[in-house]
């Protein structure tokens, strides 16, 4: 006999913990595990352990909706957060269901039971694990925990210097009196140079191409007074709101207005280096919102710049060399250490096989329904955040929807749902949309597919999906429902 169930979820992140916290307060009689990997909750957040590594969201949109984030910092650093769902995950009374040390191997879907099969290995005993759940939720993130994006760059190996990639930082690392280059011009090269130019010699970060950045204040002075006065659930639900209006304005205005919203990021960004400032290393050869804008808490980047501590090169590298780096352009850098911000490698459902009673099937070639369920996987879901907003906003929306799915098929008797495509809505776009980042092109073929109409398409659009997930039934003619009943084994096992 298997250990059984209602639900599962796969990692405990801050998806996952969010999960499991919207089914302890609205499907309270559902047993539920998370399965986790690593020896510790916080998922992104107990992973990357770099210099400075803090949230790209703002903590108001980005904390759960059920849990006000009341700090003033706008932008966290990475041990808030990392407490900030440890804490929620104990107060919530969630933390107890976490098993840790668990790497998914394998799910299978068994018709007959109308329940999964989940095969994990324990890595600290080498040992397969099994389990049975009624419904399977991946809340894995879309990125490889074991590997980033490492290009084929020449002669790394004659490099005396440190070579480090920001996934994977040593402990302990000392940078003190170092001359840093850090290759990359995303969000963690951005979070990087003004963390480590407080004790390097000289950071320079080199890029292939420049980015958009947009600053924003890194504090929210009028929480603590205001909590004196209000309760804490107004002052989180006036910022929160806020701050959706104003990321929806900007990213619309981007899609509208895109000359003209290049004009004021660009503007913003000279006024922020200062009068003669060659703008060249920061005029982007794309439009505001093909990719992620940079976000940079009180201009901390361009201070760093104005000192003299760090500068920005835009190049292309030919080889390292023992002592740095040479460019096509025929330049060197010489640097100590070399920071390999690359970016990312894409994985779907933290590398899980899947399999319809034995047969093994390809996700990567299923569509989306709502960016929640998955075309003819019965109870089966995955969660992700926004790519233009913050992760938690599409997060908790996602989870509240399946809260309500869970509800309804107890409520009319039912054993199973299962998303059906007709066969016109399948399109070669990815779950991720339009979004033109490198590790998103790079990776595009291991995401889940989304189509044409909704609601196969993928809209990354809090008031679309709001609608959507929230407000409509769900009870949905593209949904095959399946009647029955438990098998007397699982009815009779314990309370949660």
């Amino acid at each position: 006999m298997l250990e059984h169930f209602d639900v599962l979820i796969i990692g405990a992140g801050l998806s996952g913990i969010g999960m499991a916290c919207h089914l302890r307060r609205d499907c309270p009689a559902k047993r539920v595990a998370i399965w986790e990997r690593r020896q510790t909750m916080g998922g992104t957040w107990d992973l990357f352990r770099y210099p400075g590594v803090r949230s790209d969201s703002d903590m108001f949109t980005m904390g759960y909706v059920f849990r006000p984030w009341m700090q003033p910092q706008v932008l966290a650093d990475g041990g808030s957060i990392h407490a900030y769902i440890a804490q929620t995950a104990h107060e919530q009374g969630v933390d107890q269901q976490v098993q840790y040390g668990l790497q998914i191997r394998q799910a299978d879907w068994h018709s007959a039971e109308h329940h999964w099969v989940v095969t994990a290995l324990h890595e600290a005993s080498g040992e397969l694990r099994q389990c049975s759940c009624n419904f399977l939720i991946s809340c894995t993130g879309y990125y490889n925990y074991d590997q980033g994006y490492m290009p084929a760059f020449k002669g790394v190996q004659d490099f005396k210097g440190r070579c480090i990639h920001p996934q994977f930082w040593p402990e302990g690392l000392d940078y003190a009196g170092k001359r840093v280059v850090i290759i990359g011009s995303g969000a963690t090269a951005v979070t990087l140079v003004p963390a480590m130019a407080k004790t390097a010699t000289q950071v320079t970060m080199l890029q292939r191409s420049p980015t958009y950045y947009l600053s924003v204040p890194g504090y929210q002075a009028l929480i603590k007074p205001l909590a004196k006065v209000l309760p804490q659930r107004w002052i989180y639900s006036a910022l929160r709101h806020g701050n959706i209006v104003g990321q929806r304005l900007l990213f619309r205005c981007a899609r509208r207005w895109p000359n003209a919203m290049r004009k004021l990021l660009l503007a913003a960004v000279q006024r922020q280096l200062g009068e003669g400032a060659d703008m060249r290393d920061f005029t982007p050869r794309y439009m505001p919102w093909d990719q992620r804008l940079c976000v940079v808490p009180d201009g901390d980047l361009f201070k760093a710049l104005r000192s003299g501590k760090a500068s920005v090169r835009t190049d292309e590298i030919d080889r390292f060399t023992p002592n740095g780096l040479k460019l096509q352009s025929g330049a060197t850098l010489e640097a100590d250490i070399v920071v390999t911000a690359t970016g990312l490698q894409l994985q779907t459902f933290g590398g899980m096989a899947l399999s319809l009673d034995g047969v093994p099937v390809s996700a990567r070639q299923l569509l989306s329904y709502k960016a929640v369920l998955m075309q003819d996987l019965p109870n089966m879901a995955f969660i992700l955040g926004y790519t233009n907003a913050s992760w938690t906003l599409k997060a908790d929306m996602a989870s509240r929807y399946l809260c309500r799915l869970l509800n309804y098929l107890d409520a009319k008797g039912l054993v199973a749902v299962t998303p059906q495509a007709d066969p016109s809505e399948t399109t070669d776009a990815n779950c991720m949309g339009d979004l033109g980042s490198g590790y998103v092109q790079r990776g595009a073929g291991e995401l889940p597919r989304q189509g044409r109409s909704d609601p196969w398409r993928v809209r990354h659009a809090f008031e679309v999906d709001r609608r959507m997930l929230l407000q409509q039934p769900v009870d949905d003619a593209l949904l095959r429902f399946t009647p029955g009943t438990r098998s007397q084994s699982e009815l009779n096992r314990p309370a949660p």
